[in-house]
């Protein structure tokens, strides 16, 4: 997706949470100052399934549906319970905020993380990006990208994994590890969620698909426009 065609998602997003636009400018730019530029032919889904896994709890029980993938993207900590269960993550999608040793590993074993900037981890950012290995980090932002900082769409781990394979031309995506309803999330966490269901509504119309994810909620989905 284009920055032109999510700047009016992002916006709206934006004055959802009450976030302020210079925050997360403030964390890509702090980003900027450790990111190179990313190879993206290394992730080239083309033709490929990717296998897009989120952090539900019951995961552990379901993780061995990523076998039959090409590619598993997995969000946050969901990286650690896939790599317990003895398969591979070709991509982990993370803000720093659960696993960043996690990914440092990944760096350094020649695993691609994307780390993402937003508005309140530029801390992390600071400890953390030093420590990766900068070859094997595609930095992400939710702002306008510049330089080696790029925005593919999405607002929380695991819908950017998706945005992030649907751009690296994933032929289908596969989603393991999704829960919607978590009764355990806090108050703000509930919100993000509705956002990525919102995020993977507005992904599947512009693919053409319709993700097993979405199925029984697509009518209480407030869908996002087309761009």
């Amino acid at each position: 997706m284009r920055f032109d065609e999510w700047e009016p998602i992002y916006e709206s997003i934006l004055r959802d949470f009450g976030y302020p636009r210079a925050g997360d400018e403030r964390a890509r730019d702090a980003m900027a100052a450790y990111a190179t530029p990313f190879d993206l032919d290394r992730l080239d889904c083309d033709g490929e399934s990717v296998a897009v896994v989120g952090a539900a709890p019951g995961l552990e029980a379901t993780a061995d549906r990523v076998a039959d993938a090409d590619r598993v993207f997995a969000a946050s900590t969901a990286a650690d319970v896939v790599r317990a269960a003895g398969h591979d993550v070709d991509l982990l999608v993370t803000d720093l905020d659960k696993n960043p040793e996690t990914a440092r590993a990944l760096t350094r074993e020649d695993t691609p993380v994307a780390a993402h900037a937003h508005g309140d981890n530029v801390p992390l950012i600071e400890e953390w990006m030093p420590r990766f290995e900068r070859d094997h980090v595609l930095a992400t932002t939710q702002a306008a990208p510049v330089d080696s900082v790029y925005n593919f769409g999405g607002f929380t781990d695991g819908d950017r994994a998706a945005f992030l394979a649907d751009a690296l031309g994933a032929a289908e995506l596969r989603f393991v590890g999704w829960d919607f309803d978590d009764p355990d999330v806090s108050a703000a966490k509930a919100r993000k969620l509705r956002w990525a269901e919102r995020l993977l509504h507005l992904l599947e119309r512009l693919r053409g698909e319709r993700f097993d994810v979405l199925e029984g909620r697509r009518d209480a989905i407030d869908p996002i426009p087309m761009p």
